[in-house]
């Protein structure tokens, strides 16, 4: 069906706002598949090997450690913590798709330095509602490390245990400093 020249042609909703940042992913997205060929890779990292890591926009993992696409699962939250929903993607990595070893990051400036639980209460007093979640704030990034490190070691759910080491990333070197579970 053709419009008539005489009447404008139905505009919608999109093409009426300004462009979004979403606007700019999805085109580059559309660039990206039009040359896009499957690696054929399966679902099952080849390092056999998770990342558990910071969701800051300063990290690039794969970069940082050397990965390419294939090589890991990466799991990002706020500031890299050991969360029950962490443990949750651990274990579906390791009982379903292979994975035998856990590398935790956290980092230096991490915003959750400067959060404390009062952040949920803030929240609660503004929509009504406190969050179901922890913060899960820290002052010590050495200590929230070895936590995590001592939170994937304990879980009954994780059959793999054994290779779990935590580093600090300095994002001001692109350098990882290794924890001592022990201190």
């Amino acid at each position: 069906m053709s419009i008539p020249a005489s009447q404008p042609a139905p505009q919608s909703p999109e093409s009426t706002r300004p462009p979004t940042v979403t606007d700019r992913l999805v085109q580059a997205n559309a660039e990206y598949a039009a040359h896009f060929t499957d690696p054929g890779m399966d679902a099952r990292p080849v390092l056999k090997v998770a990342v558990v890591a910071c969701m800051d926009a300063r990290l690039d993992l794969h970069a940082a450690l050397g990965l390419e696409l294939g090589d890991c699962h990466t799991i990002r939250n706020a500031g890299g913590v050991v969360t029950d929903d962490i443990i949750r993607s651990l274990t579906i990595s390791q009982r379903a798709l292979g994975t035998r070893s856990v590398v935790l990051i956290h980092h230096t400036g991490c915003g959750l330095l400067t959060l404390t639980e009062d952040f949920r209460h803030e929240i609660e007093a503004e929509v009504g509602q406190r969050p179901a979640w922890a913060v899960e704030a820290f002052k010590d990034l050495e200590q929230d490390v070895r936590q995590s490190m001592q939170r994937v070691r304990t879980s009954p759910f994780l059959p793999h245990t054994d290779d779990v080491r935590g580093f600090v990333f300095d994002v001001t070197t692109g350098l990882l400093r290794e924890i001592d579970p022990q201190h």
